[in-house]
């Protein structure tokens, strides 16, 4: 199992350590940051993107088709249920992300609504919307 670690680096930044990679997480100024990093949801979108990239480049190769490039752009933000009693309650807000795909390449179309289906088995997006326990403890 990968590790990451992640410690204050003065203000909000963090730096973060993911095996040989070291980069910094920050808040936008206008929320108290430094801006000298992504946000923790930006880091969160990053994963979605990349693994769903990733995912669909390798399936495309595996199959032989023409897939050239992936562009994913993504968004966050809460939005109440649908259909929902009590949407005046903040736990009736949901956590939505939008994932926009554009594939590059001469696929013809059932080659693309496959890769759009391929998209959700990426493993970021299962564990987004699978069952997530997050176990805390403190440490000495």
């Amino acid at each position: 199992m990968a590790e990451v670690i992640v410690h204050s680096a003065g203000n909000l930044r963090q730096q973060i350590s993911a095996g040989a990679h070291t980069f910094y997480a920050d808040e936008p100024a206008d929320a108290g940051g430094d801006n000298v990093g992504p946000s923790p949801y930006d880091l969160l979108l990053a994963g979605l993107g990349a693994c769903t990239s990733m995912t669909l480049l390798m399936y495309a190769r595996r199959k032989g088709w023409p897939l050239e490039d992936v562009e994913v752009r993504l968004s966050h933000r809460r939005d109440y249920a649908r259909d929902c009693a009590g949407c005046e309650q903040p736990s009736a807000l949901l956590d939505l992300i939008e994932r926009r795909i554009t594939l590059k390449g001469d696929l013809d179309q059932a080659q693309r609504l496959r890769l759009l289906e391929i998209a959700e088995k990426c493993p970021v997006h299962r564990t987004l919307t699978g069952t997530i326990r997050v176990l805390d403890r403190l440490e000495p």
